[in-house]
């Protein structure tokens, strides 16, 4: 790559690595996991750099290949990890403010959904992507991307039961 290439990508990673994180941790629900994937997705970036034209195709690219290594890694057996009932910061939750406490509800939430259904709503309803930009990023058809959002969102729902009955009242 020369050096007009180096400084471009340079400049990208500065402008989107936040915003990468915080897709990767909404996806996969653990900071350190979340950088490991932004990190990869990253690397991977880099090496294809020089075929990606188009700068927005870089954000779908990435966006493809973190959804796609969140979604790898959580079938791969040796990295399964079990949730206990209380999570270690559960203390500084109590004391965040309202929308803070929503958004831990939400990841506690998301974690407890199946990794392709996380992956269904975050790119839907918090990356902002429609049906066929979801499937796009996930290399499935726009039906699975339906029927994934549908059984996610009662999977969620279900995960989040009195929670959702709680946050609906604190809006009203």
């Amino acid at each position: 790559m020369d050096d007009a290439s180096e400084q471009e990508f340079a400049e990208y990673f500065r402008a989107r690595r936040d915003a990468v994180r915080r897709t990767a941790y909404l996806l996969c629900g653990d900071w350190h996991r979340a950088d490991d994937h932004a990190q990869a997705s990253f690397v991977a970036l880099h090496r294809h750099w020089g075929r990606i034209r188009e700068p927005g195709a870089r954000d779908a690219w990435m966006r493809r290949t973190l959804a796609r290594a969140v979604v790898d890694e959580s079938r791969r057996p040796w990295r399964r990890e079990r949730f206990t009932a209380e999570p270690i910061d559960a203390a500084v939750v109590g004391a965040a403010s309202e929308g803070v406490a929503t958004r831990h509800v939400l990841v506690d939430g998301l974690r407890s959904v199946p990794p392709r259904q996380r992956a269904v709503l975050v790119l839907r309803y918090l990356e902002g992507l429609d049906i066929a930009g979801t499937a796009a990023a996930l290399g499935c058809s726009e039906g699975t991307v339906k029927s994934q959002t549908s059984h996610g969102l009662a999977a969620l729902r279900l995960a989040l039961g009195d929670a959702l009955d709680d946050l609906a009242e604190g809006v009203a």
